[in-house]
């Protein structure tokens, strides 16, 4: 594993962390309120994060104290990069700190988009999300010169949601980072959301996450993007089933208050996978 051996003085500081896994999106958690991590966060994420040679995950999240809530969640990606939120990774952190006696099992956890709340029910965990905000209707990217219809949402992070018949025949990976480093979305980029109808309360999902830069297995904040557009632009109803790419489904609850999206939860399964030690 990188970074377990020292050069020739012994090994280094030991950093207990737990891996976790929600609908197929696997992070890395650490406690931190006692500064575990001696380092630069943003350089350890890279480190820690860093697939075959480390742990290996889509993103690393750091508990630190907190005077507004039960604990402070940070989230990084591979590219060391700080997101402001994580819809996912907060189902995976609200399990921890149940099993890890931090929190009860309804609690609160901030973030850079604010205060969320949390319910642990055995391995579903829900969350109560930021409300949406910056919604921008029928934008058009000429990508490889087609055009794309896509709607923009900040939902804790920016995302486009593009709609498609045939999700399967989507290039990801070509396509993907083209609406990622759109100069519409310029200078922080967005995630990019690739939805199929299913049924009045049911999509399926294909995401391209920025920070990873590659399409995820499932994306929380995407699949809250993709129901709340598919809400009002498809007339879906909540809650909404969203099929990840992993095969696993999330539940979106949402209201529609004069115009506006309210009270949206995030719901779904969580596991703890395995406890382990970094030799930093």
């Amino acid at each position: 594993m990188k970074g377990i051996r020292d050069t020739g003085y012994g090994l280094r500081n030991k950093i207990k962390f737990t891996k976790a896994v929600a609908t197929g999106n696997d992070f890395i958690i650490i406690d931190n309120r006692n500064a575990a991590i001696k380092e630069n966060l943003s350089k350890f994420a890279k480190r820690a994060c860093e697939k075959k040679w480390s742990i290996g995950a889509d993103g690393l999240l750091v508990i630190e104290r907190s005077k507004e809530a039960d604990f402070k969640m940070r989230i990084f990606n591979p590219d060391g990069s700080e997101a402001e939120m994580c819809g996912n990774g907060s189902r995976c952190i609200a399990l921890y700190a149940v099993n890890k006696r931090i929190a009860k099992k309804d609690m609160t956890i901030e973030t850079a988009a604010g205060v969320l709340n949390a319910h642990v029910t055995n391995d579903s965990v829900k969350v109560k999300l930021p409300d949406p905000k910056e919604i921008k209707w029928n934008l058009c990217l000429m990508i490889n010169k087609c055009p794309y219809k896509v709607t923009f949402v900040d939902t804790g992070v920016p995302h486009v949601v593009h709609f498609t018949d045939d999700l399967e025949k989507i290039d990801i990976k070509d396509i993907g980072p083209h609406m990622r480093y759109h100069k519409e979305f310029a200078p922080h980029g967005t995630n990019a959301d690739f939805v199929k109808v299913i049924s009045k309360d049911r999509i399926k999902i294909r995401t391209y996450e920025r920070g990873v830069e590659d399409e995820t297995l499932a994306c929380g904040t995407g699949a809250v993007a993709s129901a709340i557009i598919s809400a009002e632009s498809e007339k879906l109803l909540s809650p909404i089933t969203i099929e990840t790419r992993s095969g696993e489904k999330l539940k979106v609850y949402f209201e529609l208050i004069e115009g506006n999206f309210r009270n949206v939860y995030l719901e779904g399964k969580a596991k703890l996978v395995y406890d382990g030690v970094l030799f930093g």
